[in-house]
């Protein structure tokens, strides 16, 4: 008897051959939707439970519809799971960067079954009205009672991958520029420069703010992010009080983006955590009375 194959939400997946279901694979949201729930994850370190995304996001993590967008997250190739845990993919750590996102998402896209049989379908032909796209839909495996709900996500996460920029009625593949498709090949190389000569970006004065001298900073784009998170006075000038509650935060969201663009040695085992430690508070000393 074959493997039943689950669902995030416990449930199992429609069997392909079972009547008046889908046998192609398709999200419920759009690709901008299931974006949002993957800087969820970012933000939370990239790597956390369904129940701690879904208190960062204030939904409920019972609800079938969060638990529908965590299962469109991962058609899209965004997140994974493992061991009750969410984390972000390679793709997903892409889609969240502003020099590989468009690429990201045109790859998404396409990790779609039911988009990527669209697209070979109609590829340098006009898109039939709502209709006949609905029509071509359900041939293609979706269930009739689906086929409305399947064609509207379709038609958005198409726009949300620009596939649309020349209007609604034709698949385009969106060009991307050299920088964007060069991007992720080139990473390793930067990195590698990088940790060859640590003493070259000190002297060019580079703080992940761009350098005082108009050159480009060479530090990761998450990590610049990071740096411009460092808290400031109104007055501009550096901070004097920040809460312990708020450096533990900054520190171990620090730890989760320093997880995902960089590899631990083989030998290295565990996780880093943050933790704050409160002392005993001095209870004051109580005066009787003469």
């Amino acid at each position: 008897m074959p493997e039943e194959t689950v669902s995030v939400a416990g449930e199992p997946l429609p069997s392909k051959t079972e009547r008046g279901r889908s046998t192609i694979e398709w999200p419920y949201f759009s690709l901008d939707d299931v974006t949002k729930l993957a800087k969820g994850i970012f933000e939370l370190g990239g790597t956390c439970t369904i129940d701690q995304l879904a208190g960062h996001l204030n939904q409920a993590a019972s609800g079938g519809a969060f638990r529908l967008k965590v299962q469109a997250a991962r058609t899209f190739g965004l997140v994974k799971s493992l061991q009750g845990k969410l984390s972000l993919s390679e793709l997903g750590t892409r889609v969240l960067e502003p020099e590989s996102a468009a690429a990201a998402r045109v790859e998404a896209f396409f990790a779609v079954p039911l988009y990527r049989a669209l697209y070979d379908s109609y590829k340098g032909k006009a898109l039939p009205p709502s209709s006949g796209l609905e029509m071509a839909i359900v041939n293609l495996g979706v269930a009739p009672k689906q086929k409305e709900k399947a064609r509207q996500a379709f038609q958005r996460s198409a726009s949300d991958a620009g596939f649309f920029a020349y209007g609604t009625g034709k698949l385009v593949e969106p060009v991307l520029t050299p920088t964007r498709q060069s991007t992720e090949p080139s990473r390793k190389q930067e990195h590698s420069s990088e940790q060859d000569s640590p003493r070259r970006e000190t002297a060019t004065g580079s703080n992940g703010g761009g350098g005082g001298n108009g050159g480009e900073s060479k530090l990761h784009p998450f990590i610049q992010g990071l740096l411009q998170t460092l808290p400031h006075a109104a007055s501009g000038g550096p901070k004097t009080e920040w809460s312990l509650q708020e450096r533990q935060d900054w520190l171990q969201t620090a730890a989760g983006i320093f997880n995902l663009i960089y590899k631990a040695s083989a030998n290295d085992v565990g996780t880093i955590t943050v933790a704050l430690t409160q002392s005993a508070s001095v209870l004051p000393v109580k005066s009787s009375a003469n």
